[in-house]
C-alpha cells in the first residue's frame, strides 16, 4: 500500500488490500469460534500439523507452497538490494553498487540471513520434490537460481568480494546441516540395531 500511494488506482488496491485483511481476519475468527464450541483450544495448538489426522500429502503441498513463497521473495529481494543500486560514480561509490552496501555491518547481516533463508526453501523445495516427475529439471532450476542470486550479489557488491566467501558458506550451511542430521540418524540406526 505504501509503494502505490499517490499512484494511479490507490484507493483501489487499498479497498482491495484492506478486504484481503478481513476476509481473512473473518476466516480465522469463524474457524476460531466453530472450535472453541467444541473444545478450548489456543490457534497455535488448532492449525498445528497433527500426524494421523492430517494427510503427508496436504502437509508436503503446504511446506512447497511456503517455500516458494520465501525462495523468490529472498531471490527479489537479493537480486533488488533494499534501497536499490548507484545509478552513477560520484560521492566515491560506484554505479551499480547496492546503496545499502555503504551500510557494511547491517548489509552483511541482511545478506547473511536473505542467503540462508534462500538457500533452506531451495533445500525444502527440493527434498520434497525428490523422485517426482521432472524432479531433475526443478534440481536445475533451483541450482540455476542460486548461481544467479550468487553472481548478482556479488556483482552488487564488488568492492567487497573477500566478504562473499562468507555469504556463499551462509547457502551452503543448510544443506550441510541436513546432511549431517541424516549421518547422525544413519550412525544411530547401526548403533541401536
Amino acid at each position: 500500500m505504501s509503494l502505490t500511494y499517490k499512484f494511479p488506482f490507490h484507493l483501489e488496491v487499498l479497498i482491495a488490500t484492506a478486504s484481503m485483511l478481513a476476509t481473512y481476519v473473518s476466516a480465522i475468527c469463524a474457524k476460531m469460534a466453530s472450535a472453541s464450541t467444541t473444545r478450548s483450544k489456543s490457534w497455535f495448538t488448532h492449525f498445528q500439523y497433527k500426524d494421523g489426522e492430517d494427510s503427508a500429502t496436504d502437509a508436503r503441498n503446504v511446506l512447497l507452497v511456503v517455500a516458494t513463497l520465501i525462495a523468490a521473495v529472498t531471490f527479489q529481494v537479493g537480486v533488488n538490494p533494499p534501497g536499490g543500486v548507484w545509478q552513477d560514480d560520484d560521492l566515491g561509490h560506484k554505479a551499480g553498487s547496492a546503496i545499502y552496501a555503504s551500510r557494511k555491518q547491517a548489509y552483511y547481516v541482511f545478506l547473511v540471513f536473505n542467503t540462508v533463508a534462500l538457500s533452506t526453501s531451495v533445500l525444502v523445495i527440493m527434498s520434497l520434490t525428490y523422485r517426482f516427475p521432472f524432479h531433475l529439471e526443478i534440481l536445475i532450476a533451483t541450482a540455476s537460481m542460486l548461481v544467479t542470486y550468487g553472481s548478482t550479489i556479488f556483482a552488487v557488491t564488488r568492492h567487497e568480494s573477500y566478504r562473499f566467501k562468507y555469504v556463499l558458506t551462509t547457502a551452503a550451511l543448510p544443506f550441510l546441516l541436513r546432511g549431517l542430521i541424516q549421518m547422525f540418524y544413519m550412525c544411530r540406526s547401526k548403533i541401536y540395531k
